[in-house]
């Protein structure tokens, strides 16, 4: 973990930052390789330019080991800002978590009217956006379950399961593998739901002909997984079938403008414009991707708007759709690729070809 304190001191230098709280609990586990879940207790990581690492923490969570950091104890009837505020130095400028409840936030205002308070999580954010060799190695084994996941997924579209307990079986398989946390609920989605993107998993059924949107992810060793496919029950329409090669053409395209030097905006681009030319823009009607790592959704997103410069190390979706609502067909296919020197890895292997899954006898 130290090489990601000093990517972070490093990037405080960039920034003239001297000195930030580090709230949000993820972002603290990425740095001291431990897991807390404060709750409403607070919890702040207090880092300066000066070397200092100070966690506040209270006694309710008791640690093992040494998590390179000095701990620094409250407990219940204790005010945490007192003790936070005795590490904070005489600097102009204060880096403050996005998130960080306002409850702590005022308190700390209090203690110090004339400081400058900045958001500082975007910083920590950029840090993480570039994975390192052991989080790139725990997003291929993520993936690589996912994989054997969607493939033992798939036969059950036709158990005559609702989307609820095709969910449930997914989090089911899961476990056999050693997950036991999804890293999203479960899209499952027949027909009309699976075109609808903001649908939410409900009691329907599938049906012959139905396209199923199959989006799952889960946990491994605290490096999230999510691929997306879409398979057909028993038979597809020449409809559908048009609309899978036309979203399965643009997945393609997306991942070949996902390399260092182009923009995230080229990577939309590259898909939208496919799907824009083949006459369905206006169906294709979320952005393109987002990174991932220790959550499902971090920061950088792959969208028209984002304009920043793909660097190796990144991890991003790639999952363009169309969505024909009045006609219930709706396909994504999404894969994660990682950004290396001189293009990209995909790292969802799992076949793209068009399923048709039979009926059962």
């Amino acid at each position: 973990m130290t090489d990601r304190f000093k990517r972070v001191l490093d990037k405080m230098q960039e920034e003239d930052l001297k000195q930030i709280i580090v709230t949000d609990p993820v972002a603290i586990y990425y740095l001291i390789g431990k897991k807390i879940n404060p709750g409403e207790r607070m919890l702040a990581l207090y880092l300066n330019t000066d070397g200092d690492r100070k966690l506040v923490i209270n006694e309710l969570f008791p640690q093992e080991g040494d998590l390179g950091v000095d701990l620094i104890w409250y407990n219940d009837i204790e005010d945490p800002i007192e003790y936070l505020s005795k590490e904070i130095k005489d600097y102009e400028k204060i880096g403050i978590d996005k998130t960080w409840p306002s409850g702590f936030l005022l308190r700390l205002q209090e203690k110090f009217p004339d400081k400058k308070y900045v958001n500082s999580s975007l910083l920590i954010d950029e840090v993480r956006m570039i994975k390192d060799s052991e989080e790139i190695n725990l997003m291929r084994e993520s993936s690589r379950i996912n994989d054997e996941v969607m493939d033992e997924l798939i036969p059950w579209v036709t158990k005559g399961f609702t989307e609820k307990e095709l969910s449930d079986k997914v989090k089911e398989i899961y476990k056999s593998h050693g997950i036991e946390e999804v890293s999203f609920e479960p899209i499952t989605a027949y027909g009309k739901g699976g075109a609808d993107p903001h649908h939410e998993t409900d009691n329907s059924k599938g049906k012959f002909g139905d396209s199923v949107v199959l989006d799952i992810g889960g946990f491994y060793k605290g490096y999230a997984s999510d691929m997306t496919r879409t398979v057909f029950i028993g038979e597809v329409s020449d409809k559908s079938r048009e609309v899978y090669e036309i979203v399965k053409e643009a997945n393609l395209r997306g991942i070949a403008a996902a390399k260092p030097g182009n923009k995230m905006s080229d990577v939309d681009k590259a898909c939208r414009d496919y799907i824009e030319e083949k006459g369905y823009g206006k169906y294709f009607t979320h952005r393109t991707g987002h990174s991932i790592g220790l959550e499902d959704h971090e920061y950088g997103d792959v969208s028209s708007v984002n304009d920043a410069i793909i660097k190796p190390g990144q991890i991003f979706s790639v999952e363009p759709g169309i969505y024909l609502m009045d006609e219930g067909i709706g396909v994504r296919i999404e894969d994660l690729v990682i950004i290396t020197e001189d293009g990209n890895e995909v790292i969802n292997h799992y076949t793209k070809d068009l399923i048709v899954v039979d009926l059962d006898d």
